[in-house]
């Protein structure tokens, strides 16, 4: 291997976290859910065949992320690149992002690169896996195994213009008094004087 792949090897390990970045690896460790890990564990194995005991090293390359999505829809990932460079392995775990998002998973339930490449927030790449398996049951032609609840379908509601008119004469509770009609002054301070001092009023 070239000094350059372990330069940017050395560069992607950061070693241990000190202060804030501590605290807030700790704070993600505390919320970690190994039953979630674990559900992902299996439904990834189910649908690629690959046992990925350790997440965190085990996804690193994107290779398995990458095989994943082409086993729910081929074609979505059209290059996965097998090589060992850092910088090869981050557009494998972008590509799978993009790749999630495309197949509706959404934003807030990505990750970014960094939070598996460094495992940053294992969380979060674990809860964008779960989602995966969630949407997955919406790709024609997959027939699983899926993981998670199923997704419901957005139903499009449509009002006659009835209905409409009706809504729109409807007042809001704060506007036809929600205290009923009472005097606010009678409950509330309104005067707006501003004491400066012993005796001066403004």
């Amino acid at each position: 291997d070239s000094p350059a792949f372990y330069a940017a090897a050395a560069m992607a390990n950061h070693g241990p976290s000190y202060g804030l970045d501590a605290e807030l690896a700790a704070k993600r460790a505390a919320k970690y859910d190994k039953g979630l890990e674990q559900e992902v564990q299996q439904w990834v194995k189910g649908v690629t065949g690959v046992d990925i005991p350790n997440p965190e090293e085990d996804l690193k390359s994107g290779i398995v992320l990458c095989d994943l999505l082409n086993k729910i829809k081929p074609g979505t990932v059209g290059k996965i690149n097998r090589g060992r460079m850092p910088f090869l392995l981050m557009e494998n775990i972008n590509a799978f992002l993009l790749g999630c998002k495309a197949l509706g998973v959404p934003d807030t339930d990505l990750f970014m690169t960094v939070d598996l490449f460094e495992a940053k927030n294992m969380n979060q790449v674990i809860q964008c896996i779960h989602a995966l398996g969630r949407h997955s049951r919406k790709v024609a032609g997959f027939s699983g195994p899926y993981i998670g609840p199923k997704l419901a379908d957005s139903r499009e509601v449509n009002f006659t213009e009835e209905q409409l008119r009706q809504g729109a004469n409807v007042l809001p509770l704060q506007t036809s008094g929600s205290h009923g009609n009472a005097n606010a002054k009678g409950m509330f301070d309104n005067s707006r004087e501003i004491v400066k001092g012993p005796g001066r009023r403004h």
